[in-house]
């Protein structure tokens, strides 16, 4: 069926816009609706639009579809278990799945984590991580220490916690700024000293240091927990520079403060092996995940814990529940399955080591649109890439989000980010696409004011 052919139905009904209803998240609506880009199918490395071209997906969705669209793998294991289960509940009762899928994640953390909790969403590992991290301070006898602590840039999904650790001031002006009591480090994007930097930038580790003036100010024994995406991905593609993450780690440490890395985006692949923590030999106590976890074939998120933290919490209650905390489909049957699916793809196909493989072809590629039109920076690591923008005068956002739709109406999806444009491709792509994508972005670059 074509996407529009149940308009006659639905104008029977007294709606003449076949779009109207669906108010769409994180949407210039009125500017989508009167120019709808639509997606209708989806297999391997494309999408298919709505008038009836490939797409080629250059952002693995919303850094999702890590394993490329519609595996059969994990479509089939989705159908077995809506046959099958196709719901139960995870208070006070249990079904196999789940035990199963958090015994494999934890197997995939760095050494302690070991202990899962699941979600449907980052945004949901986000506020249970965060609501873990004070559990646990009190369940240590530290119940002074209430504080959160962000960083700016940082993106942490759309719950109030979430919006209240984060520094996108767009996400938290039309609510208030969130829970009271949080506060944020300085972000690490520094274009003057690290532009067209390849990996790591140089200089900013000392950036780190800005925990230490929040503990500084507010007292050690207020801070509960710091977190921090490893890599920035939704502001843009901000790569942490060499011993940031150890530095935090450090200052965590001295103070008692809980780390929690929200790898989100950067968990099952993206920038090689299952998580950034494990790749870039720094440990966090709680790590949060979703996206790459079931392929985005079925929502799901989780948060995996450092075991003695998660004892301290269970040991501290003499009996009954523990935590006050969970959500109606936790480990919901038809997601554990498309974990389960997914992370057998991940092993079978050896798609955690795409990133290293393909990185320096990659690398090379994205740093070929270096003194392309508007470019003013280019940041690469893993299988991402960051090209930042100037703003066009009077107009900030407008050159990106132009770039971004010419891109779709050229048969290629990218992500476009305040001035920046980032592409986060599926594990599984090739090097020909590859030079299609970037040959694509620098050809229409030439076209745009």
């Amino acid at each position: 069926m074509h996407a529009f052919d149940w308009l006659g139905e639905w104008a029977v009904k007294g709606e003449n816009d076949p779009l109207a209803s669906f108010w769409m998240p994180f949407t210039a609506n009125r500017a989508f609706k009167a120019n709808p880009r639509q997606l209708v199918s989806a297999s391997g490395m494309h999408y298919q639009s709505g008038d009836g071209r490939q797409i080629l997906d250059g952002t693995s969705g919303l850094w999702c579809s890590n394993a490329g669209h519609c595996r059969p793998e994990i479509t089939e294991a989705i159908a077995k278990a809506a046959a099958t289960l196709d719901f139960a509940p995870t208070f006070q009762l249990g079904h196999p799945l789940p035990f199963e899928l958090a015994q494999r994640i934890a197997a995939l953390m760095p050494e302690g984590l070991d202990r899962i909790f699941f979600t449907n969403s980052g945004s949901e590992s986000v506020d249970t991580a965060l609501k873990i991290a004070l559990n646990i301070q009190r369940a240590k006898g530290q119940g002074t220490r209430t504080r959160l602590i962000g960083r700016e840039r940082g993106y942490h999904g759309t719950g109030f916690g979430g919006i209240s650790v984060g520094g996108l001031v767009n996400n938290r002006r039309a609510f208030g700024g969130g829970l009271p009591g949080v506060d944020h480090i300085r972000h690490t994007h520094d274009i003057e000293r690290n532009a067209f930097t390849r990996g790591f930038p140089q200089h900013g580790a000392e950036l780190a240091d800005d925990l230490q003036r929040l503990v500084d100010l507010h007292g050690a024994d207020t801070i509960a927990a710091v977190i921090v995406e490893p890599m920035a991905g939704s502001t843009g593609v901000l790569i942490p520079p060499t011993g940031y993450l150890q530095r935090l780690r450090e200052i965590c440490d001295r103070h008692g403060i809980i780390l929690i890395f929200d790898e989100v985006i950067t968990a099952f692949g993206r920038v090689g092996g299952a998580t950034a923590a494990g790749q870039w030999g720094v440990t966090p106590d709680i790590i949060t995940m979703a996206k790459g976890l079931t392929n985005a074939a079925v929502p799901m998120g989780a948060v995996a814990v450092k075991r003695e933290l998660h004892d301290a919490v269970i040991d501290s209650v003499p009996g009954g529940i523990e935590l006050f905390h969970g959500y109606t489909y936790s480990g919901h049957p038809l997601a554990s399955a498309a974990g389960l699916a997914t992370l057998d793809l991940y092993a079978r196909d050896g798609l955690f080591d795409r990133a290293t493989e393909l990185g320096t072809y990659w690398e090379d590629a994205a740093h070929s649109l270096k003194g392309a039109r508007h470019v003013i920076d280019i940041r690469t690591i893993g299988l991402v890439a960051g090209i930042e923008l100037e703003p066009r005068p009077g107009a900030p956002t407008a050159r990106a989000m132009e770039l971004f739709h010419a891109c779709f109406d050229n048969g290629l999806l990218v992500r476009a980010t305040g001035d920046i444009i980032a592409l986060s491709p599926p594990l599984i792509v090739e090097k020909a696409q590859i030079d299609e994508m970037f040959g694509k972005v620098g050809e229409l670059l030439g076209r745009i004011d």
